[in-house]
């Protein structure tokens, strides 16, 4: 029997990620929340590699921080190591990666969950939503209880209709043995939305006593403090960290592998949904990659007080007895004791072309989609886009204009305008390469680029704003001074550019100039002039960057600036393609299926080419754009 069981304004569905960003989002901006999860002891669980962080995910668990979320404070509070990968390449592609203890992580966010004021965490099963006259109104649980609310976000993750498959053996499940969600799958295909199927998978468990780690190359963290959090101080920095270690399959391990391909069930027809390209099964590399005689496999700790080691790189859905005997084969492994099984899950997603920018279903109004059930892989990509959904949720209660990020501004919103605009037809995943603004979108700079926004929606208290100002006056009179300083060719200047390799002075250089040469860095330069004793090290490190890229920069941000011209020029909402003559026939049936909302999403749709962008700014300018209603 059905029963009220509350008000609310945001409702949650799902604890995962990007549940969890979003739930605190909604309620830290003034909404009643309540977060509906399906085992309160899985909340922000890792099911999969126990990390944060690595290429562009690094940014964006930066730019969550910067915005006023939680999972930088989270990981900064229970990490067991800490590395900044690519440090021998440029700014634009350095990345912070933390190793999680994976159980701190879930409790320290589940009781800053349990602690924040307007949000109530419920265990429960999501059977089904409550519509009425097109909009979300609420969702009711298996128990017969309905919460109703002024907006539902929907997380899901890979509870969707999951399905556990290691060998010959699927079963009905969520990640690690966890509850389905197989009635709410079922209701949204019911509503209309086109859902797809995915798979990703996870490698076997192994004891950290049964490894012989002398056969391994280990890899340690930085001694170097460095956090995701802004807000994090360095005196916080974990010194006492744990390493991974490096080891490789070989030839042996491959033989056991292609021996065994008529049981694995990505080749068997067992497994139906489309997997990862960029994090492939083990046994996907070995058909893939035939010619390579090794692949990395790195040996994470899942934490501090547990024996579980995550074997990075052998992901797998083979059959049991086939793992162990793999396992075995490697270096370092060849007693390795087995602790849980590799798997691949398969599981429903909506496909993404059917959300808003501000992750709003077209479909249903007031209804979100976030992580997972938008078709992407990762944790941090789930947590980004869990913020996104929260505070546009609170933002369309208020009566407030959207947050929409724009390319430029984020990888955040790179991924969000991929996946409304492209859309995906395997899990999506954040690589460098996907943003075209890369230089301006690095990890260093988030807080510059997007706390006023996180301060302007009211989830950036007022302290950490002051804070932010400060910095970044900080940073901008340095700049200023430097380029206002004149490094003269003194004979200590010649001889110490001699050292360096770089070409000699002819005549006075502004500071700024001489820092500009590749080979010279910003403690060099304080050779020959007087160092700011306010400034911090990130400081330093933000005008130095500014200062060596400035040319490169200057020219990226004109390019944004054409950029959100074209953001400026709006599609009506009842634009008819149907009535553009001169339109292709893939452009018209693209332009119907995604509807884009501005012109330079329009004319980022494959298949849409500038002669059709032209074709369309025409019929907007002289008002034919309303659909004639029968």
């Amino acid at each position: 029997m059905e029963y009220e069981a509350g008000n609310y304004d945001v409702i949650v569905v799902g604890a995962g990620h990007a549940g969890s960003e979003a739930a605190l989002a909604a309620a830290r901006m003034g909404q009643k929340t309540v977060l509906i999860t399906l085992n309160l002891d899985m909340v922000a669980f890792m099911p999969c590699n126990p990390s944060i962080g690595g290429p562009a995910k690094g940014v964006v668990v930066r730019e969550i921080d910067a915005l006023g979320g939680e999972m930088g404070k989270n990981i900064d509070q229970t990490y067991i190591q800490m590395r900044m990968l690519n440090t021998g390449k440029g700014p634009a592609v350095r990345a912070l990666r933390a190793q999680a203890d994976k159980h701190a992580y879930a409790q320290e966010m589940k009781h800053t969950i349990e602690k924040e004021a307007n949000l109530t965490l419920k265990q429960g099963v999501v059977d089904r939503l409550v519509v009425e006259a097109g909009a979300c109104r609420g969702v009711v649980t298996s128990t017969g209880a309905i919460y109703r609310g002024k907006a539902v976000i929907i997380t899901a993750g890979t509870a969707l209709r999951g399905e556990i498959i290691i060998g010959e053996l699927k079963y009905s499940s969520g990640p690690n043995n966890s509850q389905p969600a197989v009635k709410l799958a079922d209701n949204l295909k019911e509503l209309g939305f086109e859902i797809h199927r995915f798979k990703t998978g996870t490698p076997p468990r192994v004891k950290s006593g049964s490894i012989d780690y002398s056969k391994t190359e280990i890899q340690p963290g930085d001694e170097t403090p460095n956090h995701f959090s802004y807000q994090t101080p360095d005196s916080q920095y974990n010194t006492h960290q744990i390493p991974c270690w490096l080891t490789y399959t070989n030839p042996d391990s491959h033989a056991i592998i292609r021996e065994n391909l008529h049981r694995a069930p990505m080749f068997t027809g067992i497994v139906d949904g489309v997997g990862a390209r960029y994090c492939p099964s083990i046994e996907d590399k070995i058909v893939r990659f035939a010619d390579k005689d090794r692949h990395q496999l790195f040996l994470e700790p899942e934490g501090l007080h547990t024996e579980e080691v995550y074997v990075q790189g052998l992901s797998t859905s083979l059959p049991e007895d086939v793992q162990n005997d793999v396992l075995h084969s490697i270096e370092g492994l060849e007693q390795a004791e087995m602790m849980r099984t590799g798997y691949a899950i398969e599981y429903d997603m909506i496909a993404p072309h059917q959300l808003r920018p501000t992750l709003e279903t077209k479909v249903i109004e007031n209804l979100y989609t976030a992580g997972q059930t938008n078709g992407t892989s990762g944790y941090e990509e789930a947590a980004g886009q869990g913020l996104i959904a929260g505070i546009n949720a609170a933002l369309k209660i208020q009566g407030q204009d959207p947050l929409i990020l724009k390319r430029s501004d984020g990888y955040i919103g790179v991924m969000i305008d991929d996946l409304v605009t492209k859309g995906t037809n395997e899990p999506y995943r954040l690589l460098t390469s996907r943003a075209e603004y890369r230089l301006i979108l690095r990890h260093d700079n988030a807080d510059l680029r997007l706390t006023e926004a996180g301060y302007r929606i009211g989830l950036v208290p007022e302290e950490r704003y002051q804070q932010y100002l400060a910095k970044k006056a900080h940073i901008e009179a340095e700049i200023t001074r430097l380029k206002g300083i004149r490094i003269k060719p003194t004979p200590a200047v010649q001889a110490f550019l001699e050292t360096k390799g770089s070409p000699a002075l002819k005549d006075g250089v502004l500071a700024a100039d001489f820092l500009r040469r590749p080979e010279i860095t910003y403690q060099d330069l304080l050779q020959f002039i007087p160092a700011d004793p306010e400034l911090t090290e990130k400081e330093i490190e933000q005008a130095e960057i500014q200062i060596k890229y400035e040319g490169y920069i200057k020219k990226a941000l004109e390019k944004v600036d054409k950029l959100k011209r074209m953001e400026a020029k709006k599609i009506p909402a009842q634009i008819d393609y149907e009535a553009i003559n001169g339109l292709a026939t893939e452009a018209r049936q693209k332009l119907q299926k995604i509807q884009p909302e501005t012109i330079a999403q329009a004319s980022r749709i494959s298949g849409v080419n500038p002669a059709d962008i032209s074709i369309l700014m025409v019929y907007i300018e002289q008002g034919k754009i309303a659909k004639v209603e029968a």
